[in-house]
């Protein structure tokens, strides 16, 4: 059995069953962990939502921020925005199916076994990886408790920074943020929300969730993708795989279960920098 992590697929359904078919992945045989953003910008949604979901518990998926977004869009159509490819998501036969699977999928991925574990983005300096677990699983439970009422203050930048007081819609949309669109901390500890790019054009002061100064997490090993700007990088016990699949640039695998150099698939890509959906924001 193989065990495989594969970074951001944006609807990039062609090259991810190119992707399966050259690490030979066999369902009944091998495991895939999906770093999220399985959906949009790319141009089949659809289908990678349906090859995802038919491989059962052979995927594990965690949810990204593209996804929440799909999610919320579902509830309400007025939060599309320009460069989103969800349509097709949303009219589909069996939509309902669909985003009811995807709506059960976590924020974080622990297998200690496996010595490995799995968010979208990041996780803040004042957080273990218990931490990061508890608070996605609070934001799993008010996701399938009240959807509308979760989507409805879901988006935002604010609280950015970390604090065990911090509690109801606050609490949550904090944890979203770092969960699932976090790249760069503050020298104090606060969230960098809105700078996209790669470390070397950083603003003054910062630096990436990884390399934060104190980080709790520090030493667990952790999988994560979200930064097609940082694309493929090992660094401080951690692994980037979105190398940006969707940009033209490659799907990324590594496996996780044995030492093995990383696959990387080039890909055509669907948008380019700068066009209509290279967006400032992550939603």
């Amino acid at each position: 059995m193989a065990v495989w992590a594969v970074g951001d697929l944006q609807g990039c359904g062609d090259e991810f069953q190119a992707l399966l078919d050259r690490l030979r992945f066999e369902p009944a045989r091998d495991r895939l962990w999906l770093t999220g953003d399985l959906v949009n910008r790319g141009p089949d949604s659809l289908a990678t939502l349906r090859v995802v979901r038919a491989l059962g518990d052979a995927a594990t998926v965690v949810l990204g921020n593209h996804d929440l977004h799909l999610l919320a869009a579902s509830l309400d159509p007025r939060r599309l925005r320009r460069g989103d490819t969800l349509e097709d998501v949303l009219r589909a036969p069996d939509r309902d199916e669909l985003l009811h699977w995807l709506a059960g999928r976590p924020l974080v991925h622990q297998d200690p076994a496996l010595g490995w574990s799995m968010v979208h983005a990041g996780l803040p300096p004042q957080w273990t990886l218990a931490t990061a677990a508890a608070c996605g699983a609070e934001v799993s439970a008010a996701l399938a408790a009240d959807p509308a009422g979760f989507f409805a203050a879901m988006y935002g930048d604010q609280p950015d920074r970390w604090s065990e007081a911090l509690a109801g819609s606050d609490r949550l949309r904090f944890a979203v943020n770092c969960l699932t669109r976090l790249r760069f901390i503050a020298a104090d500890g606060r969230l960098l929300l809105r700078y996209k790019g790669p470390i070397e054009g950083a603003p003054p002061g910062a630096v990436p969730w990884f390399r934060a100064p104190g980080r709790r997490s520090a030493g667990a090993r952790i999988v994560f993708g979200h930064w097609s700007a940082l694309g493929y990088c090992e660094s401080d016990g951690v692994v980037s795989l979105d190398s940006g699949c969707v940009w033209g640039g490659a799907l990324t695998a590594i496996r996780l279960d044995a030492p093995a150099p990383p696959v990387q698939l080039p890909c055509r890509g669907a948008l380019r920098v700068g066009g209509p959906g290279d967006s400032p924001a992550d939603y």
